[in-house]
């Protein structure tokens, strides 16, 4: 679990910080941007990357059979409330960076005999979601943070941010045979 989702929060979050430089060098109004959303029942942009940080935070910390701390537990209802405090573009790339250093602060095994683990999930409506570690990656933490960060991704698209599919997976690069037209 370690190398699926430590690698997948990374590549993708630091993405994330990319995209946002973008916005900041060429969006008019960043604070405009940040309270941005596609449709109206949704949240805005800058809910979207809270809970991008949230979802990353939350699949450790369930795996790991971990509480929420309170400065999680902030940025949840942070992103709950987004539209009446949207904040700003350096805002969301301090709350980037936060959670890249948590992940980088893990050991290489913090994940490793998660896959059996009995994870029961429980919504704010009351529904439980009883799973395996794995399941919960698969089925759960995986899709839920990659809503989060593709809603982000559409709504700085929709807002004419210059962001394309090589941004999204800049970290794929790195694999990219030496030679190879880029």
């Amino acid at each position: 679990m370690t190398d699926l989702l430590l690698p997948t929060y990374t590549n993708l979050l630091t993405g994330l910080s990319a995209w946002l430089t973008k916005a900041g060098e060429h969006h008019v109004d960043p604070g405009a941007l940040m309270s941005a959303r596609l449709a109206p029942d949704m949240f805005p942009l800058c809910t979207q990357i809270r809970f991008t940080c949230v979802q990353a935070y939350e699949g450790v910390a369930r795996l790991r059979g971990e509480a929420f701390p309170p400065v999680w537990l902030n940025l949840l209802e942070e992103g709950r409330n987004g539209s009446s405090a949207p904040g700003s573009l350096a805002d969301a790339q301090a709350r980037i960076r936060d959670t890249l250093s948590y992940l980088e602060s893990l050991p290489a095994s913090a994940l490793d005999g998660t896959g059996s683990r009995a994870v029961a999930h429980e919504l704010p409506n009351g529904m439980v979601f009883d799973m395996t570690g794995e399941e919960y990656v698969r089925d759960w933490a995986l899709p839920q943070f990659y809503f989060h960060i593709m809603t982000a991704y559409a709504i700085l698209r929709h807002q004419g941010v210059a962001v394309g599919k090589a941004d999204y997976v800049q970290h794929a690069f790195g694999y990219l045979r030496p030679g190879a037209r880029a």
